[in-house]
């Protein structure tokens, strides 16, 4: 039997792969805290021998019909952004993927009322949101499977809550994986317009776009310290105004396979809150507790005659 055995909300801004001298030059000669507590969580947990496959809920990539989480036997390549070319500029990659895994999860989109295709296409793209995590929590450690889910931009909260727990479900049935999870995205997530953007590259909180989004941040972050993943779901509605990236479809599905608004996991926290661009961006970790991510075992995903 498979299990998760941590999960991350984590920032992949483009800045974090910008050569050194240039994320100075861009933060008032100060280097960014979102760097330092990257490489400080590689040390804690990535470099450990307690996890085989990592999982990346990836916010960038977005599908239509379906969700998709990627099956290939190894992805290999040169990454350019079709965003930021400049910055992110054939960057290589070359990690084992986990079609085993994969299969395991898209068998369990009937039993939660979705739709799930693993798909091994080698030309399929990949995303920065995936690769600027990769470079600092997976390059250099080739043993460690990496496989990428993307968000469903038809797809609402509880599809995505379906999807997390379908996504358990596979886990489960994955004999002996153990499991880390990344949510790679953003908190409120509003840029500044091009012609006042430059005036607001600092990582310094203070050029989030409104105050109101940066007390947002603040708030969920609070709550994901103290365990409390009831009270993000719950005030989602709320936190919609300040448009998170992705519509925090991103935590949506890391949420439903860790128990929803069971989980007890607390957060703790890599490098400060930082501004990219008027963007909330954070690092937070959460360890499985020792009675599991509901405080009562493993989370329970539901019967195949639950309501779902």
């Amino acid at each position: 039997m498979g299990e998760i055995v941590g999960a991350g909300l984590l920032a992949h801004v483009p800045t974090i792969v910008l050569p050194e001298e240039d994320r100075l030059e861009l933060n008032q000669g100060k280097e960014i805290t979102l760097v330092t507590g990257l490489r400080e969580l590689r040390q804690d947990v990535f470099e450990r021998d307690d996890y085989d496959t990592v999982v990346v809920l990836d916010s960038h990539w977005a599908t239509t019909v379906e969700f998709v989480v990627t099956a290939q036997q190894r992805r290999a390549g040169l990454f350019t952004s079709e965003e930021l070319p400049r910055g992110m500029c054939r960057m290589p990659y070359d990690f084992p993927g986990d079609p085993e895994l994969a299969r395991n999860i898209e068998r369990f989109a009937d039993r939660h009322g979705t739709w799930i295709t693993a798909i091994d296409d080698d030309y399929l793209p990949i995303y920065y949101a995936t690769i600027n995590l990769w470079k600092f929590l997976g390059e250099g450690l080739p043993d460690k499977r990496w496989v990428t889910i993307g968000v469903c931009q038809t797809g609402d909260m509880e599809d995505h809550l379906r999807l997390g727990r379908a996504l358990a479900e596979g886990i489960a049935a994955t004999p002996g994986r153990r499991v880390l999870l990344i949510a790679s995205g953003a908190l409120s997530h509003t840029f500044w317009p091009l012609r006042e953007l430059r005036d607001h590259e600092a990582s310094d909180p203070a050029h989030i776009f409104t105050p109101e989004a940066r007390e947002a941040d603040h708030e969920r972050i609070a709550w994901f310290k103290e365990g409390r993943h009831d009270k993000v779901l719950d005030t989602m509605d709320e936190f919609w105004k300040y448009k998170p990236e992705a519509k925090f479809f991103h935590y949506l599905m890391m949420a439903g396979a860790l128990g929803e608004h069971a989980c007890v996991a607390r957060a703790r926290q890599y490098g400060a809150y930082e501004n990219s661009i008027g963007t909330g961006q954070v690092h937070l970790w959460f360890d499985r507790p020792a009675d599991g991510w509901t405080g009562a075992g493993l989370p329970a995903a539901p019967s195949p005659t639950s309501p779902l």
